[in-house]
């Protein structure tokens, strides 16, 4: 591992206040910045469209498509470039054949975003929608049994997030997989809060649909991101967004079929800078430490900020054994959630809110330091 004081004074955004919403957005490295302003320089001076441009272009989004495939320990084929993780879950949501009766769950932790794209779902095709609790297993319980006990014969989908974007948790996705599969459900997963965060293995894990996005704990660019589907899955995951990219054509230009591979979801004009960004912030982050060595100090750090905050009078912590993910949220006995984020934000802390459960969330990266966190602490105790 590299010397992290070193390796943070490539992250501008890191020298002047104490940063703690990766969980939000990342902030981003020199080198991801200047790769895009280069990039997007290279396009203009050969001429944005052109032999030239598209000759360039293709093995530089190839190359980010490898880069990002390789941290999920994937083949780059069953990667399909989004924006972010929202156009991700609307893809493998909106892609599967509905019937009415059909049956979609949910739990109780899931972004708004995925929770609205289920209704809309449920309405337009009569399927019916519901929620786990899962939150209430947070200390307590076991999510698996829960999951089990809320599937039915018509659950077509599940969806939930690997690292729950409020409370932190981590969900045994693995065993998860193997109750979904005995039930012929289909199991889609937000990716926000687990992809920089935890050592990843896809073909491993099994699940079907994994929505990711760059922008917040590898620290690249807002706009990029990506869906991993399964080869098995893909077969009968029909495309929601349709354009050039995805299809076939003749040579009259006439659309014939699918691409066979994971360009088959997207649509066409691709940001290739912001994804080339995205590459390098990927690299600088494999030049400090394996996955798994970042995965062991960010746990670290969240473990040290846990400890610090149950020994703070007036804070509860949601969770009382230590964490698992970068995901540290408490709770205020005197005095409301955002207030004390909003005082914090004045000191040039960078927290954040939850609704709910209404607690403020504290993002912990490798790239954190024990002498912010110390800091941190400083601040909430002078609050």
């Amino acid at each position: 591992m590299n010397n992290l004081h070193h390796h943070r004074s490539q992250f501008p955004a890191l020298s002047n206040k104490l940063y703690f919403n990766y969980g939000g957005q990342g902030p981003m490295p020199q080198r991801a910045m200047d790769a895009i302003t280069q990039s997007q320089a290279h396009i203009q001076s050969i001429g944005p469209f052109g032999s030239d441009a598209y000759a360039w272009i293709a093995p530089q989004i190839q190359a980010s498509r490898e880069a990002i495939a390789s941290i999920l320990n994937v083949l780059s084929d069953t990667i399909t470039l989004t924006g972010n993780v929202t156009v991700g879950c609307n893809i493998a949501m909106w892609g599967i054949d509905w019937q009415p009766g059909d049956h979609l769950l949910l739990s109780d932790c899931e972004h708004p975003g995925v929770i609205a794209t289920a209704q809309e779902i449920a309405r337009r095709f009569a399927i019916e929608v519901t929620t786990c609790p899962l939150m209430a297993t947070l200390n307590e319980g076991n999510p698996i049994s829960i999951i089990a006990e809320n599937l039915r014969p018509k659950t077509r989908l599940v969806v939930l997030s690997h690292v729950l974007w409020n409370t932190g948790q981590v969900l045994p996705i693995y065993k998860i997989v193997q109750v979904c599969k005995s039930n012929n459900s289909l199991l889609l997963i937000d990716a926000a809060q687990s992809v920089g965060v935890l050592p990843l293995d896809l073909t491993a894990l099994g699940v079907d649909f994994y929505a990711f996005t760059g922008h917040k704990w590898l620290c690249g660019p807002a706009g990029v991101g990506g869906l991993y589907v399964r080869p098995e899955a893909r077969e009968n995951l029909s495309p929601t967004f349709i354009g050039l990219n995805g299809v076939i054509t003749n040579n009259q230009a006439q659309p014939t079929g699918w691409q066979p591979d994971g360009r088959r979801y997207e649509v066409s004009t691709l940001p290739t800078s912001l994804y080339i960004g995205l590459k390098e912030a990927i690299t600088i982050h494999e030049q400090w430490g394996t996955a798994q060595e970042r995965y062991e100090q960010i746990c670290k750090n969240s473990n040290y900020l846990w400890q610090k905050l149950n020994s703070l009078p007036n804070v509860k912590c949601l969770k009382n054994s230590p964490p698992q993910s970068g995901l540290v949220s408490f709770q205020l006995t005197n005095q409301p959630s955002y207030k004390l984020v909003q005082s914090l934000e004045s000191e040039n802390i960078l927290t954040r809110t939850i609704a709910n459960p209404n607690c403020i969330r504290i993002s912990v990266h490798y790239l954190s330091l024990e002498l912010e966190i110390d800091k941190l602490i400083t601040a909430i105790k002078g609050d």
